[in-house]
Formats: structure tokens, C-alpha cells, sequence
């Protein structure tokens, strides 16, 4: 396990160094163009006296004699302080006192990396508590807004300071083991990346390094300390306190994250009662919103302002009368507006995984979810999703259901879920289902997959597979088919499966085996 984790970090180092590269040049521009705000470069006191490295943007024109809605921006996981400058900008000219920070334990600022820890969030009111005292910021309109990192901890210091009024997560998560451990899978190449990350920017913590060599070594005596160390850094889990003090929450994430799916953000959003919207477009972690970042016009930065302007300054933009769920599919340029979650797939289509078979583990088939970052980011742009030759793909390694050709085209939204019986040799073992989209040809464009590990099980067995795939919105062409397949081996995950091991697949009379398909209503 180290030698393959040594060979993910060192990919995911180089990817880092050009993403900051890129991030550096990002974030200095806009700072050359400032000339009507004032900017200033200060070092705030933390939690427990951490200095963090800090930028202020203040209205032009601005002397104290008028309070403005206050913006506090944590800064995502090995990004610098300057990340938010074209945007703080930009909120500084609407009227907007705004104050960026950077994180803990990253770049100039003290301390070690928490990730997301209580200190983080006792660092959120303490930037809250200096911005109020040295800028002409107001106390009763107060905001958070971030991506990544900076969205996660500005959802938990809303749980934890009700002077928070509203909130702007980008690209963030609620539930972090869900995140990076969706059905007891380690998500190992995404959690290399971060991991690469943290240690060419920041200095982890003991605690984040034990965690992390933890999950790295997928040591099951060592799952519940695991859970517990992320629950603690979960909005989900004090999602109650959100409600208590009612912030307006504005959640905006891509449905290719390969760091934060979509769907841990698609069922919080169900859990809160205040006033709320659920953004989901095409696109990987943190690049949706990537472009308002150079200053450039972006959805996500244009809804993200008229949410503030709306829950802070009190203006009647419509936002708060939309539809509250907005989503754009993977295949169409179009937004569609649904007054919740549960309407997005309004009707479900289910494909029947009749018969039985059998699958030798420990050999990927070709049916992969792709690569971290570029492959949703191909999707993206090009609408080049990862690819397979579903009629080549060997039996011996992937069990293969295929629909029938639809007359008419279907549009997949929401959550397609995998039911089956399973029978394996092994008493542990992954299983990782991917949904794809046939051409006539047999050529198979990756549509949504999910990983799902068990351990003590009884070899020879059957026991019950119920695993949702990862929530998506994606049009099938009319004279296509939806295929299921399922093998034991892709590089994003780690896998369970002993040397030898065989998973039999089957679909007993009385509890047959199904995938249904979540369809927007026609």
C-alpha cells in the first residue's frame, strides 16, 4: 500500500504545481487592476493566536461613515490568500466589505492543517470578530462564501456563529466521509491528490497525517476512528445548528466532482429547512466556478452575488422566488428549474439484471471511472466522457446488462440505484458498477458509476447490494441503450477483493435484481 500510495502522491504533486502555478497568475491579475477599492494585506489573529494572512477589499470611497454587508472568504485547500481577488473585487464595487483569508497551516499562515477541525472553524468568527472591529463592516449582515475548502468551513462556522446570515458553498462538502468513502470505498486517487497538496503547500497536523496514513492503509480496526474524525468535520452533522440559526445556505457543486460527488450535497440540501438553492452543472471539483476566479463572467460567481444581495442587502432580485433546485445537464446547454430534489427524476425506468453471473476478481475489465480531474473536465468542455467497447469487454472480469434501444431520447437526473444479490468467495471485496450510455456501435460513454465494499461477510453466502451511483443529469440519444456493468477493479479506489476471488451476480425469483434509472418527467 505505500508503494502505490508514494506513486499517487507523486502524480498528484505534479498536477498541484501546475494548478497553483495557474492559481498564482489568477489571483495576482485582477490585484494589478485594482483602482477603485481599497486592498489591504493584514495579518489576523486566529484561534489560540494563529496568525493568519489576510486581504481586505473595501467599497471605494469608503471613510467610516457607512457600514456595509461584511463577506468572509476562507481560502480552498492549498490555494494563497490572493485566490479571491477579482471576485472581491467585484463585491467591493456592489458595496461589499470583504475580507480573504488563508486557512491554517497553508502558504504564509500559521498553524497546521486541521482540515476543517474546530480550530478552522473557531478561526472563521475570529476573522469575523476582527473584521468587524477594523472595517466598516456591518454586525447584523454578515456572509461566508468559499470553494473547496473554503466552502466546507464556511457551512460548519455557520453551525457554529449564528451571526452568519448566509452562505455561499462552491464546490464544497457536507458530509466528508461520503465524500471520500461512499459505500466503505477509500477514494484513493482523489484523496492522493489533496494529500500531495497539503504537503508541498501546508504543514498537516499530526492528527490530519495519522488520519490520512489511516485511511491510505484501509485498516478496518482503524474504520470507526476514521468516521469519527470526519463526521466532526461535516456540516451534515450539526445540521440542526445550521437550521437553529437559519442562515440562507446557496450549495453550487459539479456532477463529475471527483473529490466531493454530488450526492452527499444533494441530500443535505434535503435536510435543510431555511432558505436554501442546490446548483449543479457539468464539471469536476472546483472547475464550474473556476473562471470567476480570473474575473471572467460565471454563473456560479453571478448567482453566488445575487444570493448576498438578496439574504444581506435585502434586494428583491427574484432569487429567493426561482425554482430553488437549478441544474444543467451534462448534455445539453440548457438550465432546468425543479422546486426540489426528489422532482428531478420524477419518474424512474428500471433495466432488469436477469439471469446469473460470475466475475473473477482482481483484474480491471476496461471499465473505469476515469482519471481525477481530467476526465470530468473533458466531459466538460468536449462532452467526452470516459469510453468502453461494451461488447469487448471480457465476461470473465465484468458481469454486462444491457436495455433495450429507446425509441426516444432519455434524459437521466437524480440518482440511479443498483439493487442485486451477491454471492462472493471471499468474506470482503469491492464491486464497482458503472451505467453507461451504447451507441449502435457498442461503444459505451460513461454516464454515472458508485464503489461498494463489504467486509465480514460469509463465503458462499448471498446477501443484498443496494448502492446508489452517483447523482447525474445526462441525456441518452433515442436509438441508444443503457448498460450496467460491474467488475472489481478501477484506479480511483481501492479494493478489497483477496487474490482468487469471485463475485456471482444473480436474480432470485422472488427478489429480482434491478437498476432504476432516474428520468426527468416529459
Amino acid at each position: 500500500m505505500g508503494t502505490h500510495r508514494k506513486a499517487l502522491r507523486t502524480t498528484a504533486v505534479g498536477a498541484v504545481s501546475a494548478t497553483l502555478i495557474a492559481g498564482g497568475v489568477l489571483g495576482f491579475t485582477p490585484a494589478a487592476q485594482a483602482a477603485t477599492n481599497s486592498v489591504r494585506f493584514v495579518d489576523i489573529t486566529g484561534d489560540g493566536g494563529t496568525t493568519l494572512k489576510a486581504n481586505v477589499v473595501t467599497p471605494a470611497g469608503s471613510d467610516g461613515s457607512h457600514r456595509y454587508p461584511l463577506l468572509v472568504m476562507p481560502t480552498s485547500w492549498g490555494f494563497p490568500q490572493v485566490q479571491y481577488l477579482a471576485q472581491a473585487q467585484k463585491l467591493a464595487d456592489s458595496g461589499y466589505v470583504v475580507v480573504a483569508y488563508n486557512v491554517r497551516g497553508f502558504w504564509q499562515s500559521g498553524g497546521e492543517i486541521e482540515v476543517a477541525g474546530p480550530p478552522d472553524v473557531a478561526d472563521a468568527s475570529k476573522v469575523i470578530d476582527w473584521a468587524l472591529a477594523n472595517t466598516p463592516s456591518d454586525a447584523g449582515h454578515i456572509g461566508m462564501a468559499g470553494v473547496s475548502y473554503g466552502a466546507g468551513i464556511s457551512l460548519l462556522a455557520a453551525a457554529h456563529d449564528k451571526r452568519i446570515k448566509a452562505v455561499a458553498s462552491l464546490s464544497g462538502w457536507a458530509d466528508l466521509i461520503d465524500s471520500i468513502y461512499s459505500g466503505r470505498t477509500e477514494h484513493s486517487q482523489a484523496t492522493a491528490l489533496l494529500d500531495g497538496v497539503g504537503l508541498v503547500t501546508g504543514r498537516p497536523s499530526a492528527e490530519t497525517s495519522q488520519a490520512l496514513k489511516d485511511f491510505f492503509a484501509a485498516d478496518l480496526s482503524k474504520e470507526q476512528g476514521l468516521i469519527d474524525w470526519g463526521k466532526k468535520r461535516s456540516a451534515a452533522t450539526y445540521v440542526d445548528q445550521i437550521n437553529k440559526n437559519g442562515a440562507a445556505i446557496m450549495l453550487a457543486n459539479a456532477w463529475g466532482d471527483t473529490i466531493f460527488p454530488p450526492n452527499q450535497i444533494a441530500d443535505f440540501y434535503g435536510t435543510l429547512t431555511g432558505p436554501k438553492r442546490l446548483e449543479l452543472r457539468p464539471g469536476d471539483h472546483a472547475t464550474a466556478e473556476l473562471t470567476g476566479l480570473f474575473g471572467l463572467p460565471n454563473d456560479v460567481w453571478t448567482d453566488t452575488e445575487r444570493w448576498f444581495d438578496h439574504y444581506l442587502k435585502g434586494e428583491d432580485n427574484g432569487i429567493d422566488r426561482e425554482q430553488p433546485v437549478e441544474l444543467k445537464s451534462r448534455s445539453t446547454g440548457g438550465y432546468e428549474g425543479y422546486p426540489d430534489w426528489k422532482s428531478v427524476g420524477a419518474t424512474r425506468r428500471k433495466i432488469d439484471l436477469a439471469g446469473t453471473a460470475t466475475v473473477h476478481a482482481n483484474v480491471d475489465s476496461g471499465a473505469d471511472g476515469g482519471t481525477v480531474f481530467l476526465s470530468s473536465i473533458l466531459d466538460q468542455v468536449a462532452q467526452l466522457p470516459p469510453v468502453a467497447s461494451i461488447p469487448l469487454l471480457p465476461r470473465r472480469w465484468a458481469a454486462v446488462w444491457q436495455s433495450e434501444r429507446y425509441g426516444s431520447a432519455q434524459q437521466v437526473r437524480g440518482t440511479a440505484r443498483l439493487h442485486t444479490t451477491l454471492t462472493p468467495t471471499a468474506e470482503s471485496g469491492t464491486l464497482v458498477a458503472y451505467l453507461y450510455d451504447v451507441g449502435p456501435l457498442g461503444l459505451g460513454k460513461l454516464v454515472t458509476n458508485a464503489p461498494y465494499t463489504w467486509h465480514g461477510r460469509t463465503p458462499g453466502k448471498a446477501f443484498d447490494v443496494d448502492l446508489d451511483l452517483f447523482s447525474t443529469a445526462y441525456d441518452v440519444p433515442a436509438g441508444h441503450r443503457l448498460a450496467l456493468v460491474v467488475d472489481t477493479v478501477d484506479p480511483l479506489y481501492i479494493e478489497h477483493n483477496p487474490s482468487g476471488a469471485q463475485l456471482t451476480f444473480s436474480s432470485p425469483v422472488d427478489d429480482p435484481s434491478y437498476v432504476s434509472v432516474p428520468l426527468r418527467e416529459q
